[in-house]
Parts: structure tokens; C-alpha cells; sequence
């Protein structure tokens, strides 16, 4: 360990597992390191609980979790205190739930198939701005990003009534995205997309896609 690493106050974080065995496999190589555990979970909605209580630097929070899984409880982490790092952890490899994580304020996603050894430091990296995911899901978010609409978007209001993932919507729909493009580049239905548009119309008191666009480019003219 490096004289920076011993000098810098002990990284704090949070384990949620159901299962009592991974999680003390993940408490013993994250304490080996020097990371202190402050506490431990085994559902999701006691990781929400434990995390907002404690406010811990990171939380390595598994997906697959009972009453709640990983993604919403990352969700609704981030919604009250998004200084609260978290890295999610999944025993698949599946890239579109990496980009669900990651819209859900996760700041890393990896596969339990890891050498745990190296947990420890992708959670002193996440501290600074870094995200822990995989060379193939960092191909896929460029890839994402080069296929998605773009014209149309800009910066937003410090104040709005519209939700983050509204504002990604309109964003979309601005730039001429489809239902079927948002669905794709959001990772969502296109029921959830059309009630997300339901929302945005009566947010903005208007009734077509057009109308949300002049609405919204109203709302910019304001920053």
C-alpha cells in the first residue's frame, strides 16, 4: 500500500448481498485492503436504509437482491445522495442491464467472475471520478452515444418540474428520435417511453412532440 493510500482517511462502504458467504468473502478482501466495512445488507431495501443512514464513501451492492433489486435501490440511493458511490455487482454478464445500472446513478457495474483482489481498488477509483465497468460495456455506451439522436439537445434548466429521465426523453425527442429510438437508446419499453411522453405533455401543458420541443427550447432560453 502506498504512502498516499495510508495517509488519506480509511474508504468507507457499504456490502449488500443476500447471501451471508459472498458478502463476508467481499468484507474480508475489502478490510485486507485497508477498507473499512461499516456495514452489511441483504436486501435492497435495507441497502437503501443502511446507505442513507451511514452515507458511506461506496456501496458494492449485488443486482439480484429480495424485496428490491440492485438497480432500483441504486436508483433510489442516488435520487437522495448522489455523493453515495455505487458499484454494482452481477453474476451475467448482460450489457443492457450494465446500461441500466449506469442510467440509475450506479458509477461501475462488474461481474462477480472478477478476481475479488481487485474490488478494493475499483472502489478507491470510483472515488475519483473513474467508472468500473467492462471494456465491452464501455464499448457499448460509445456505441450507444454515436447511434443517438443529437440535434436538438442542449443545456437544461437548473430548475425544472421535469425529472432527469424526462429531460432525456425530451432531449431525444428534440434530436427526432422515435418511440422505438428512445426505448433503444434509454434501455426502456415503449410503454414506459410513451408514459414518460404522457408526463412531459401534461408537465408542459401541451399535446404533441412538436409543442413539448418549442416548450422545452423555451425552458433553455432561460439558463
Amino acid at each position: 500500500m502506498d504512502p498516499v493510500t495510508e495517509d488519506a482517511p480509511p474508504l468507507r462502504t457499504l456490502v449488500a448481498d443476500d447471501d451471508p458467504l459472498v458478502r463476508r468473502l467481499i468484507r474480508d478482501v475489502l478490510q485486507h485492503d485497508g477498507v473499512t466495512v461499516i456495514a452489511e445488507a441483504a436486501t435492497g431495501r435495507e441497502a437503501v436504509e443502511l446507505a442513507l443512514f451511514y452515507r458511506p464513501d461506496v456501496v458494492v451492492m449485488d443486482y439480484m437482491m429480495p424485496e428490491m433489486d440492485g438497480i432500483e435501490a441504486t436508483r433510489r440511493i442516488y435520487e437522495h445522495d448522489s455523493a453515495i458511490r455505487v458499484i454494482l455487482l452481477t453474476g451475467a454478464g448482460d450489457d443492457a442491464l450494465g446500461m441500466r445500472a449506469l442510467r440509475a446513478g450506479a458509477t461501475g457495474f462488474l461481474s462477480k467472475e472478477m478476481e475479488l483482489g481487485s474490488l478494493p481498488r475499483a472502489l478507491r477509483s470510483s472515488l475519483e471520478g473513474e467508472a468500473a465497468i467492462s471494456r465491452r460495456l464501455a464499448t457499448q455506451l460509445v456505441q450507444h452515444y454515436r447511434s443517438a439522436p443529437t440535434g436538438g439537445m442542449g443545456l437544461r434548466p437548473v430548475r425544472s418540474h421535469l425529472t432527469d429521465r424526462e429531460w432525456e426523453v425530451l432531449d431525444l425527442v428534440s434530436g427526432g428520435a422515435s418511440t422505438e429510438d428512445i426505448a433503444r437508446v434509454l434501455v426502456l419499453s415503449n410503454e414506459t417511453v410513451r408514459s414518460h411522453l404522457k408526463n412531459l405533455y401534461r408537465k408542459l401543458e401541451v399535446s404533441s412532440r412538436e409543442e413539448a420541443v418549442a416548450a422545452a427550447e423555451r425552458m433553455r432560453e432561460l439558463v
